[in-house]
């Protein structure tokens, strides 16, 4: 999965530099509003228990342009679900969460018509509606908040004056604490690498 994302990033890439020659130009002021999918794939061995399943849910985010360069995104998303498994395969349960995510971003080609940047800022996620069924059904799963840094690369792909496609990649630091019937089970490492493919509009 990963590699046809990154393949389909890469001829993104070429097929619009060789082709279009217009610019789509960003001006302090400016507001992009970006709507697609987001697929995440969470770090392996979260856990030495239990492992956190890849998911994939409808994301959006908006961007304000404080300079022509410089612009600040909000990302956020209908709740991502992840199957919640046993080393062994077996699937015990699922949980949903929220990743709300602050950054600056550096937009170092805002005249072109393939416009790439990078960004870098702050995660919040929040989990809820932990459910365990099978071995562990009755059992209370308690998955804590989680702070952490974000990053993010990606670019925008001008299709006329306001609409455009966007692609992205981005890493994020999500640490959360487990609780099985209140006591501690240690902490579950996600920290996923999340591929993203969105339509654009500039106003």
């Amino acid at each position: 999965m990963k590699s046809k994302i990154k393949t389909m990033l890469c001829t993104s890439v070429l097929l619009t530099t060789a082709v279009a020659n217009t610019a789509m130009a960003m001006d302090q002021g400016d507001w992009l509003i970006r709507a697609g999918a987001s697929y995440i794939d969470p770090k392996s061995n979260n856990h030495e228990i239990v492992s956190v399943d890849s998911a994939t849910s409808f994301t959006f985010n908006v961007s304000y342009f404080m300079t022509e360069a410089w612009a600040v995104e909000l990302l956020a998303a209908w709740p991502f679900k992840h199957d919640l498994e046993l080393k062994d395969g077996t699937k015990i349960g699922d949980t949903k969460h929220l990743p709300p995510t602050l950054s600056i971003q550096y937009h170092w080609a805002p005249n072109s018509v393939f416009q790439p940047y990078v960004g870098v800022g702050l995660n919040f996620t929040t989990f809820f509606s932990e459910d365990l069924y099978g071995p562990l059904e009755g059992v209370d799963l308690d998955l804590g908040n989680s702070w952490g840094l974000a990053g993010e690369i990606g670019a925008d792909i001008k299709l006329s004056d306001q609409w455009f496609l966007n692609l992205s990649v981005r890493y994020m630091d999500i640490e959360t604490k487990a609780k099985l019937d209140g006591e501690s089970i240690g902490k579950v490492d996600i920290s996923p690498w999340i591929y993203g493919g969105n339509v654009g509009f500039r106003f």
